[in-house]
């Protein structure tokens, strides 16, 4: 299967590799203070540019990254969210970060419980697990929805080691128990 076959619908959303058409949407959120507040704050156009490459590139060597979230009906860039696993990072990490437009309307729920889903199915993962910075009150709560719990402070990998996070997560099994008691 080639990366481009990789796509995953919703009721309201697509879920699919990076592409060239998502930029600007990811300019858009990288050049939003209050939207990159906790994503490593807003930057210019042109470094967006270079931090959007990061995401194909890991698509490419790991055969995984985030994955574009996109309105199913309009095609619209919401955000991103999946798997993601930088070198020297503390685990598993399911992650997402939305345009400001995309707040507040379940999306990230919807593209969360998939994207796990996929993780765990492809890629053999035992345990997924969310770096939230400590006062990423929305992020914690979307953690909880999606039945992670507070393990507890976390650290980066250089250059990120003074950004404090706590890592929530889960096991597959844990997840798993979850999703089949809510599908009862």
């Amino acid at each position: 299967m080639s990366l481009t076959d990789i796509r995953i619908e919703t009721e309201r959303l697509v879920l699919r590799a990076p592409r060239i058409e998502d930029f600007d949407g990811y300019a858009e959120l990288h050049g939003d203070e209050e939207a990159a507040r906790y994503i490593g704050g807003h930057m210019p156009r042109a470094a967006a540019w270079r931090k959007f490459l990061q995401q194909p590139g890991a698509w490419l060597v790991q055969g995984f990254g985030m994955f574009s979230v996109l309105d199913r009906s309009s095609g619209e860039w919401l955000g991103q969210l999946g798997p993601w696993r930088p070198e020297g990072w503390p685990g598993n990490e399911v992650g997402w970060s939305f345009r400001r437009a995309a707040w507040g309307r379940g999306f990230a729920t919807e593209a969360a419980v998939v994207a796990i889903d996929w993780a765990f199915d492809n890629l053999g993962w035992d345990d997924v697990i969310h770096c939230i910075d400590p006062a990423n009150a929305p992020s914690q709560a979307l953690a909880r929805r999606l039945g992670s719990t507070n393990k507890g402070p976390g650290k980066l990998p250089p250059p990120l080691e003074n950004h404090p996070i706590e890592v929530w997560g889960q096991t597959r099994e844990q997840w798993r128990a979850r999703r089949a008691g809510a599908s009862a």
